[in-house]
Parts: C-alpha cells; sequence; structure tokens
C-alpha cells in the first residue's frame, strides 16, 4: 500500500477519533443541568441524548460542515502533506479535548478544532493556506475564519440574553405556580434535552464531516466538496459513542459550580442552547455548545439572582476559551514535528 492511502485511512480514523472525544468532552454539556434538576438519572438522560445526538447530523444538513471544510485552502499543496496538515491538526484538537476533560474544565471543541487546523496550516505551508476572510468581511461577506470565529465570539453573547430572557419570561408564567410545578417542569426537559441533543449533534458532528471530505477530496478519493452518506453516518455513530461514554468531570461544573440550577433554570437553559445552536447550523455557522450552555446557565443566574452566579468560575472558563485556540494551534505544530520527522520529511 502506498503512503498516501495509509496516510487518507489513518486521517479518517483520526477524524473519527476527534468526533468521538467531541462527543465525550461534550456530553456534560447536554445532560448537566438534566442531572443537576433531577429531571433523569445520568442513566436515562444519556440514552435519551444518544438517540437524538444520532438523529442530528444525519437530519440536519451540511451547512456547518461546508463551513468548516472550506476554511483552509490546501488546493496545490501535495496530497500526502496536505493530509499530514489535517492529520496533525486533528491531533491537537484532541490532545486539548482530553487534558481539559481530564481537569474538568469546559473547554470548547470547535475551538480546538479551529486552533489545531490553524497550527498546522500554518507552520506547514504558510498563513495564506488559511482562508481568513477578511477580504470578504470588507465586502460585506462572511467567509472563512472570520465567520467561524464570529459565530464562535457571538455565541455565547446570545446565550447570555436569550436565557437571560427566557428566564425572565419563564418566572412570569410561573409567578403563582405551586411547588408541585417542579414535576411538570423536569417533565417537560425530556423534550428540551432531546432537542439540546439534536442540535449539538446537527452542528458538532458537521464539523468532522467537513474535514472528513476534505480528507477524501483532497486525497483524491472524491471529485468535489459533498458529502457523501456514509461519512454522515461515521460521525453520527462516532459522536453518539462519546456522549455515552460521557464526560462526567464537567457536569459538575456546568451543572452545580456556576449557579444552583433547579428544574425552571435547566428548562431555561436548554431552549436557549437548542435554539441558538439549531439557527446557528440553519446559517452554517459553527457554534461551542459549551460556551452556548454556560452562559445560558450565567444568563438566568444573572437574571434571577446575579449575587449567586460563581463569576469566579465563569473567568476560569472565559479564560480557558481565550487560550484555547493558540494551545490547540500549539498541540499541532508539535505533532506535525513528530509526524514530519516520522515520515521522513513530507513532499
Amino acid at each position: 500500500m502506498d503512503t498516501l492511502f495509509l496516510l487518507a485511512v489513518a486521517t479518517v480514523v483520526v477524524v473519527l477519533i476527534f468526533d468521538y472525544t467531541n462527543g465525550f468532552h461534550d456530553a456534560a454539556n447536554i445532560v448537566a443541568t438534566v442531572i443537576a434538576s433531577r429531571a433523569m438519572t445520568p442513566a436515562q438522560a444519556v440514552l435519551v441524548v444518544g438517540f437524538f445526538e444520532f438523529l442530528g447530523p444525519l437530519l440536519g444538513g451540511t451547512a456547518v460542515a461546508d463551513t468548516i471544510g472550506k476554511f483552509v485552502a490546501l488546493d496545490g499543496v501535495a496530497p500526502v502533506l496536505s493530509l499530514s496538515i489535517l492529520l496533525c491538526g486533528l491531533i491537537g484538537a484532541i490532545a486539548w479535548n482530553l487534558g481539559t476533560w481530564y481537569f474538568g474544565i469546559p473547554s470548547s471543541s470547535s475551538h480546538a478544532l479551529v486552533g489545531g487546523l490553524i497550527g498546522a496550516v500554518v507552520v506547514s505551508v504558510g498563513a495564506d493556506h488559511v482562508a481568513w476572510g477578511f477580504a470578504e468581511l470588507a465586502e460585506g461577506r462572511l467567509t472563512g475564519i472570520v465567520k467561524v470565529l464570529a459565530a464562535l465570539l457571538l455565541s455565547p453573547l446570545v446565550g447570555f440574553w436569550v436565557g437571560y430572557l427566557i428566564h425572565r419570561l419563564l418566572s412570569a408564567l410561573l409567578v403563582a405556580a405551586r411547588p408541585a410545578a417542579n414535576a411538570r417542569l423536569r417533565g417537560l426537559q425530556y423534550i428540551t434535552a432531546a432537542g439540546l441533543a439534536f442540535s449539538h449533534g446537527a452542528n458538532d458532528a458537521q464539523k468532522s464531516m467537513g474535514i472528513l471530505t476534505l480528507v477524501l477530496l483532497l486525497g483524491g478519493f472524491i471529485p468535489s466538496f459533498a458529502v457523501p452518506f456514509w461519512v454522515m453516518l461515521a460521525c453520527a455513530t462516532a459522536i453518539t459513542l462519546g456522549i455515552l461514554s460521557g464526560g462526567w468531570r464537567i457536569v459538575r461544573t456546568l451543572g452545580f459550580a456556576i449557579y444552583r440550577v433547579r428544574p425552571v433554570h435547566a428548562l431555561g437553559s436548554q431552549l436557549t442552547s437548542a435554539a441558538v445552536i439549531l439557527s446557528a447550523s440553519a446559517v452554517g455557522a459553527p457554534v461551542s455548545t459549551t460556551h452556548v450552555v454556560a452562559t445560558s446557565i450565567m444568563g438566568i443566574g444573572a437574571s434571577e439572582r446575579p449575587r449567586a452566579v460563581r463569576w469566579a468560575k465563569a473567568k476560569d472558563i472565559a479564560t480557558t476559551w481565550l487560550i484555547t485556540i493558540p494551545g490547540a494551534a500549539l498541540a499541532a505544530i508539535q505533532a506535525y514535528a513528530l509526524v514530519n520527522l516520522f515520515l521522513g520529511g513530507t513532499p
């Protein structure tokens, strides 16, 4: 077997591993509020979430995959080198995901993927092979890295304020409610948690779908950038298996360390997150579920009792968000040095 084929197989495997770690890392984002509010047991939450997570990539379209698959411009780069770049970018993202999971820090898998790919591309073939999108922005169009970063930066703000407003609305509707209403609020979370899981699969799995399709294109296995059905199925399976494994360390941070989550807060957070993420998926904007869920909880807490929000923990999370792209980029650069050495210098 030639080097190109083996490298393509290895890169496909690593894409699916990243997709798995994405689900593993982000499982807490989806189930944290459900578990914290005691609407479901951990086992119930993971089963409900896993089912709808699987449906998201299959039914959610490919707009996000198109965005992710086109923010690095590797046309004209030798196939072996281009696949090596993608491989190293993914290794950097996986390393960051596992490191932040180990320490229980809810960082962004999306940021990690973007950072890893940017680092690998810049160190290997130069910054001009990244589709930055600045020129298009001057013409009023969002493309490339500008579109990706705009989505990643704006979505937490939208999550905060939508969460703030939804909690105000729910509080007004429940102003005369008795404690027994909590049982209904917990029951409704079967619907909202399913919606959040579907939206997560529709957005996050598409990132892996985009990279995997790019691998097939650069390796010469498909004639144009179009996501095959088997790629959708493979990525849906990988991210769902990750969700079923569950990153329980991060549940404590999102479910308990930012604000005391009760049934009404959990319902509001899930409604907010599902709405924001589905809207982003519809326009091809890759967002971070971690960001949206965390800031929705902050917005809900700020709406009710600002002083009860653990802003110090929020600051720690925000710091991690800021360092994720450069951190994953550095990990990818180190991976590129090792892979380049292993291959004896890529062409």
